[in-house]
Parts: C-alpha cells; sequence; structure tokens
C-alpha cells in the first residue's frame, strides 16, 4: 500500500494496493482477445460494487463469442434504494434489475472462465480492471492477472491532435454510432470498434504494427525535463497545474512518462526530474517493476514526504488523480 497527503487536508491517506500479480498494460496487437467493459457504483475498488460486467472474444477482428451479466453487489439491501439517481440516470440500470441478478461470486467465476489467458482491451481500461482485480482476489480467492491494451493510451498515442480522449470522442472521430452508451455489452461492442480503428490507423501511419511498437518503446526512454517543451501560449490559469512544477516517479499505466510530461507543459505546467524545494506536485506512477525499490517507495517519494511534513508546498498525487486533474481542461 503507498501512503500520500491528501490534497485539501494535508492528512495521509492510502490510495493504492499492491495488486502483486496484476497484468501489464502492454503496446500489442494480438490475433486472439478479450474486449471487457464494467459498470460500477462509483469509481472506487475499495467502497463500490460492480454492477454489470461485459466481454467479448474477438480472432483476427472476428467476433467469437459474448459475455454479459449484471451483478447483485453482496450488500445489496431492497430496505432502501441501493442505486443513487446518477447511476440509474447514467447506466439505466435500476434495484429492481439487480435483484433479479446472479452473485457477484457466481458471475465473477464464470467471467474468469469466459475470458481464459486472453490479453484483455479497453477503454481507459485500468480503472476496470483495478475493480476485477480487487473483486476477483477477495470473492472468488483468483488472480487477473491478464495483460491490457488501453484503447485511451492508443489514441492518446496516434492522436495528439485530440483535446480529450474519452470513448466518445473516438467514436465522433470514426463517425461510428453510439447507442445504449454506459450498458456494458453496449460498450464493449464500441470499444471493439474503435479498437480496430486506431489498428488499421497504426497500419496506415507506421506500415506494420512491429514499427509503432518500437516508436513507443523509444521514446519510453531517456526523456528529461529539458526536453519537453510546448508551442502554445494560451494557457487556462485556472488549471491546478499551471506554473506548477511536476516530478513523476514510477511507470504510468495510462500512458509514457514523455506523453504526461508534454501534457503539463501544455497546461502551463513545469516539468522537473528530481524533487526539490520548489516542487508542487509529485506524481506517483507503479514502482513494481524497479527492482532498486524495496519498500515500495522511491527516493523522490521518500524526499517529497519529508518536505510535506517540513512545511513545504507540495502535493503527492496517484497517477489517477494527474488524469483527473488534466481532464479538467
Amino acid at each position: 500500500m503507498t501512503i500520500g497527503f491528501d490534497i485539501l487536508t494535508g492528512e495521509k491517506i492510502s490510495f493504492t494496493h499492491d495488486r502483486q500479480y496484476k497484468g501489464k498494460n502492454v503496446i500489442s496487437f494480438p490475433d486472439d482477445y478479450c474486449v471487457i467493459d464494467i459498470e460500477t457504483t462509483g469509481l472506487s475498488p475499495d467502497w463500490d460494487s460492480i454492477i454489470e460486467i461485459a466481454a467479448a472474444k474477438f480472432h483476427k477482428g472476428n467476433l467469437v463469442d459474448t459475455f454479459t451479466s449484471l451483478i447483485k453487489p453482496d450488500d445489496f439491501t431492497t430496505d432502501e434504494s441501493f442505486l443513487d439517481d446518477f447511476i440509474v440516470n447514467l447506466t439505466g440500470i435500476t434495484d429492481e434489475m439487480l435483484s433479479k441478478a446472479d452473485s457477484t461470486a457466481l458471475v465473477l467465476s464464470k467471467f474468469y472462465s469466459f475470458i481464459g489467458n486472453s490479453i484483455l482491451v479497453g477503454h481507459n481500461v485500468n480503472f476496470d480492471i483495478n475493480f476485477l482485480y480487487d473483486n476477483c482476489e477477495h470473492v472468488i480467492h483468483k488472480y487477473l492477472s491478464n495483460d491490457f491494451i488501453d484503447t485511451m493510451r492508443l489514441s492518446r498515442r496516434i492522436h495528439k491532435e485530440l483535446n480529450h480522449h474519452k470513448l466518445s470522442d473516438l467514436v465522433q472521430y470514426y463517425n461510428l454510432s453510439y447507442e445504449n452508451a454506459h450498458r456494458a455489452l453496449s460498450d464493449v461492442e464500441i470499444t471493439s470498434k474503435c479498437y480496430i480503428c486506431l489498428v488499421n490507423e497504426i497500419i496506415e501511419k507506421y506500415e506494420s504494427l512491429e514499427a509503432f511498437s518500437k516508436a513507443c518503446r523509444r521514446s519510453r526512454s531517456g526523456v528529461r525535463a529539458d526536453d519537453i517543451s510546448t508551442s502554445k501560449t494560451d494557457f487556462d490559469t485556472s488549471n491546478l497545474l499551471y506554473g506548477k512544477v511536476c516530478v513523476f516517479t514510477g511507470t504510468l499505466e495510462k500512458m509514457v512518462r514523455k506523453e504526461a510530461m508534454q501534457i503539463v507543459a501544455d497546461l502551463g505546467g513545469k516539468n522537473a526530474d528530481s524533487v526539490t524545494k520548489k516542487t508542487n506536485y509529485l506524481i506517483l506512477g507503479n514502482n513494481d517493476y524497479c527492482k532498486s525499490i524495496k519498500d515500495g517507495k522511491s527516493s523522490k517519494q521518500k524526499k517529497a514526504e519529508k518536505l510535506k511534513l517540513d512545511g513545504y508546498d507540495i502535493e503527492i498525487i496517484p497517477e489517477n488523480v494527474f488524469y483527473d486533474i488534466i481532464s479538467e481542461n
């Protein structure tokens, strides 16, 4: 578990899990894969529940099989409204529908068997993976170790001209029909179409998927703050990163560090390579793959925590909070 500080109160909080056996976010284009999506009662795997799962198996772009099921969470009750109005209006899923659904354990077991060892594909899929990993571990006592491909990450890679990379943005870009949004199977179907469009565009631009993969690997190595600049001159001064010094540590799961640093620069922020008294934000990536780290904390994080305790204006934020901040622009 990683410890950071609440941006508003300055109090210590825990915000990540040690998902030791979690698969990797990969740049890969397999012949066989499963596109997945879930609907939940909220954003936190700790406090919220999965209420719908869908998956679709593909072989060389052709649909082979589908899986979809509502879930009745273990804490579901008919004594009061279980789903808030926002979730009902967003998804169309109601308490009555959940009352007739199978249990979390039964649905997860079927889902786990359905996907097997397939590479998983999804949009902003790390969100889905974290929910599924924690629930599989705690409910059916199995690890979700499948590697996964994020269509949002691919979009950020080849569509730098887009201001946002939501699923609806890709749907609009590729002129696709998108009905029953925020129902799991519908989102799986549209995500699969977007993935195929992205792959075709990558092939057209890079001539081969291997060339694209090599370009991604090259961009991950050796980036420094001095390498990043921006041509933008008009900034939103209300953005939390404007004028702030930002440092990254660990491996980001949704994008490579160079992309994240470029976003900081384009928002009027300043990148730095090391934590100093001038640092305003330390953004925490995943340190699981760094063999030199023994206790889950990088030297940057340890220094930032000390500076925070000494009263300096520095915030330590997890990767997902960084994405929340940049999505507000």
